[in-house]
């Protein structure tokens, strides 16, 4: 029994020295996580889960969203890499382009800005560049923070998809 435990004691702290897998792109199969739908049908940023448990990352057709799966208690813990689209390196809203990720704990957010999400939902818009993101608020409204400064109830809670004046970006 103890040669078990030191078993699996020393292959977690091998998977834990693993690096990070690189961001995957976004394929025309690639389902929401949580709303089960095709994510190149979704507008915004989008985000990434890598999960030592699966092969696959889980996506997620919002950033919002992405965040959310981070804070919940009852997701899986086992992650390995979190990546969310840089608006700072993408160039359209509707669908970012291939290579532009950027791990949310390095990225500045612009919330509470009148841009929405892939599901409709007010967005926490990813930049790796602050000046950039600081740019963004000058149209789009909003505040840039961290992401630990990004408060629960904003990726957690309720969304009023009709009363908060936020507009999609398609408006």
């Amino acid at each position: 029994m103890l040669f078990f435990a030191v078993a699996l004691v020393a292959g977690c702290k091998r998977s834990a020295s693993l690096p990070a897998p690189p961001p995957a792109e976004v394929h025309a199969e690639a389902t929401g996580h949580y709303c089960g739908m095709l994510l190149v049908d979704h507008e915004g940023p989008k985000g990434q889960v890598h999960l030592a448990s699966r092969k696959e990352p889980l996506w997620f057709s919002s950033v919002r969203d992405t965040l959310a799966f981070m804070r919940l208690p009852e997701e899986p813990r086992d992650t390995t890499a979190v990546y969310v689209n840089d608006m700072a390196r993408a160039k359209h809203w509707k669908q970012p382009e291939a290579g532009a990720w950027v791990d949310p704990r390095k990225a500045w957010f612009v919330i509470d800005s009148d841009m929405r999400g892939g599901m409709g939902a007010p967005e926490a818009v990813p930049f790796s560049d602050w000046a950039l993101a600081e740019a963004f608020t000058a149209s789009h409204g909003g505040r840039v923070v961290r992401l630990g400064d990004i408060p629960d109830a904003y990726v957690l809670g309720p969304v009023d998809l009709h009363g908060s004046g936020a507009r999609h970006p398609s408006q």
